[in-house]
């Protein structure tokens, strides 16, 4: 109960400093409007004279890249990374080595309470233009797709909050991360489908890329609510292998951690 209250008032103070910036998450949940004009524009061209691509139809195609703006308000890692690193650099960290709490926990609290602020705010723009693209959107009303998207985007929360732990935590070892981060940022954006649906690729290559963990940390449960995944037993079996992804890097975490701290030298704080 004692570590409920403290990580407890960590999300609610976490959440009223977010709320402080509520309007920078606002702004860029409507310039994100603008890439979503790119992506209705470059598809329509594409399904020009087209009935399908890939299998799904264009509002299909159109649901998946929404729902995916959504998604990456709801569970992205945006700064995280930059934030643990600037806390080892300017000697910050220190005060959590002398109180009982845990650094991984604090820190995906206070992601947790600012993807709260940003998950609600995106949604704001979305309802300004839905009447203008609710007539290109197409959900499947399945509703084992409701049950099983819930943990899956709780699982690629946990898969992008992690792999931004780990990227600044390299922060013991190098005064700047920004490279292992932009090429972390590129190979995501690539390989989790924010470019294209992944199941565009060839066989061989989609088959590929699910073995990677960038496929489970977006469109994995883009896919999953949008109707791209229509397998319930392929559904379960993503999940098993998300969890299976957590667990290896919550471990790989908690080596860099370990032997991060053995480097450290605690000065400043």
């Amino acid at each position: 109960m004692n570590a409920l209250t403290k990580y407890r008032h960590v999300f609610l103070v976490g959440l009223q400093s977010n709320l402080v910036y509520r309007w920078n998450f606002l702004i860029r949940g409507f310039f994100s409007l603008a890439r979503l004009a790119v992506v209705f524009i470059l598809w329509g061209a594409a399904y020009a004279g087209l009935t399908q691509i890939g299998g799904y139809s264009i509002g299909q195609t159109f649901t998946y890249f929404t729902a995916l703006i959504a998604l990456q308000f709801m569970v992205g890692a945006f700064n995280e990374d930059y934030q643990i690193g600037e806390e080892i650099r300017n000697g910050l960290i220190n005060q959590f080595l002398l109180k009982p709490i845990n650094y991984y926990l604090y820190r995906f609290t206070v992601f947790l309470s600012a993807r709260a602020v940003s998950g609600v705010l995106v949604f704001v723009p979305l309802l300004v233009i839905y009447p203008l693209i609710r007539h290109q959107l197409a959900f499947p009303g399945d509703a084992w797709r409701l049950l099983l998207g819930a943990p899956a985007l709780v699982l690629a929360a946990l898969l992008q909050f992690t792999l931004a732990f780990c990227f600044g935590l390299l922060a013991f070892w190098f005064l700047e991360i920004q490279g292992f981060v932009i090429l972390s940022y590129a190979a995501e954006t690539l390989l989790s489908g924010q470019i294209f649906p992944l199941d565009l690729l060839p066989p061989a290559l989609f088959k590929a890329a699910q073995f990677l963990p960038f496929y489970y940390m977006m469109y994995f449960p883009a896919a999953l609510v949008t109707g791209r995944i229509n397998d319930p037993v392929a559904a379960v079996q993503g999940l098993a292998v998300q969890v299976v992804w957590v667990g290896l890097f919550l471990l790989i975490a908690r080596f860099i951690w370990l032997t991060g701290l053995r480097k450290h030298t605690a000065v400043g704080g």
